[in-house]
């Protein structure tokens, strides 16, 4: 029978790996493990390390070439590393292979994506989404991750799906996924009605990058206390509330936030919580501004948008941060006017880039959240005047 551990060892140190393919730079595969780095801290464990390597291809036994994997061996065992974490996703004979060179628990993007939803997952949707996620990752994998599903100590990887015997694994597992995708389809039906319970109001769903402050955003304009974390995934459960603005009511969602390398079998099993983004009438698309990759932060979002068939909605973005894109592109010495210049150029650009669909915060600092307010009220008043020409109240 298959069984989840449930222990996460928040002690473990850890090493990162990631291979530099053709079609990259060397700098985004730093910038990748970066954010591998903070995918670690956030399920409870350390990086002390990163390895890098240029492969054209990755290798097919082990990922990385021989000197790599010996020179990782080395310092796992030097510094007594319990876990190396791989940034791209590895196949179950890869895993099992360098397990086995290495003597030390492995894994790899996807796997540690899966293990912090699995620990942040709090409703019966989000736990069923998560595990049937699990199943469906595992499946492909159980002939080479025997040695894996071993396992039997807690710590990262291996919260989920446990240890059977190999020659029934694949009827045990395709038999959870049936009745998963089963009891997922019954809880879908009742958050349908639930969502039909809600009437006529204009829908407003929040969207963004991970940990770009959507929640923090939520609570202001909403007066609720929706849980926020300088954490990734500090959100997996849609929430919505009903907010008023100067006695013009809407529904305001937030969802759980999107990452580059987003496992297939998340996205899929996420794309019920996600039905708020595709219901939405307008979308709030939040925005990291001090982030130095935000921009490829938005492609991702609107990409995923785009798999969502959520694409041609009405766009509002937030650039949220303000205070602490000051804080890291303003020296003391930069006189008043310079500043000025610089803030101005900053938004030229994305009021063009946006059609003028775009507003400056600092959800931390609550600076500009009542233009915020202002910005939406126009909008949401502009949706209920396009469905209901002839009311002049919305409520």
């Amino acid at each position: 029978m298959i069984e989840k551990n449930q222990k996460l060892n928040n002690e473990e140190n850890c090493v990162l790996v990631g291979v530099v393919q053709k079609e990259q730079t060397e700098t985004q595969v730093l910038e990748y493990l970066d954010e591998l780095a903070f995918l670690a801290d956030t399920a409870g464990t350390h990086a002390v390390k990163t390895f890098t390597q240029k492969l054209q291809h990755p290798d097919s036994k082990t990922f990385v070439g021989k000197g790599k994997l010996e020179e990782i061996k080395n310092y796992v065992q030097t510094k007594n590393i319990g876990l190396v974490i791989f940034d791209d996703e590895l196949t179950g004979s890869q895993i099992s292979n360098i397990e086995k060179e290495l003597n030390v628990t492995t894994i790899d993007r996807s796997d540690l994506i899966l293990d912090i939803f699995a620990r942040r997952a709090r409703t019966a949707q989000a736990k069923v989404q998560v595990e049937l996620a699990q199943y469906q990752y595992l499946l492909p994998r159980l002939k080479g991750m025997w040695k894996h599903l071993e396992r039997q100590g807690g710590g990262i990887g291996t919260r989920g799906p446990g240890e059977t015997e190999i020659e029934t694994d694949r009827r045990i597992v395709k038999d959870k996924i049936s009745l998963l995708r089963k009891k997922l389809a019954e809880i879908d039906k009742q958050s349908f009605t639930q969502r039909k319970d809600r009437g006529e109001f204009i829908r407003v769903s929040l969207v963004g990058y991970t940990n770009v402050g959507k929640s923090t955003i939520m609570n202001l304009l909403s007066k609720s206390d929706v849980f926020a974390e300088n954490k990734l995934f500090a959100t997996l459960d849609t929430t919505t509330r009903k907010v008023v603005f100067e006695n013009t009511p809407f529904l305001l969602s937030d969802t759980v936030g999107f990452i580059r390398k987003l496992p297939h079998h998340l996205v899929e099993s996420f794309k019920s919580t996600l039905d708020e983004v595709r219901e939405a009438d307008i979308l709030l698309h939040v925005v990291d501004i001090a982030h130095p990759q935000h921009e490829e932060h938005i492609g991702t979002v609107n990409k995923t948008l785009q798999e969502l068939k959520a694409f041609d909605k009405p766009v509002l973005t937030v650039f949220n941060k303000m205070d602490l894109y000051e804080e890291k592109n303003f020296d003391s010495w930069l006189e008043d006017e310079v500043k000025e210049d610089i803030l101005r150029e900053l938004k030229e650009k994305w009021e063009n880039n946006t059609e003028g669909n775009c507003i400056f915060v600092s959800a931390l600092e609550r600076k500009n959240i009542d233009g915020l307010r202002n910005f939406i009220l126009n909008k949401v008043r502009e949706m209920y005047q396009i469905r209901y020409p002839y009311k002049t109240v919305y409520f």
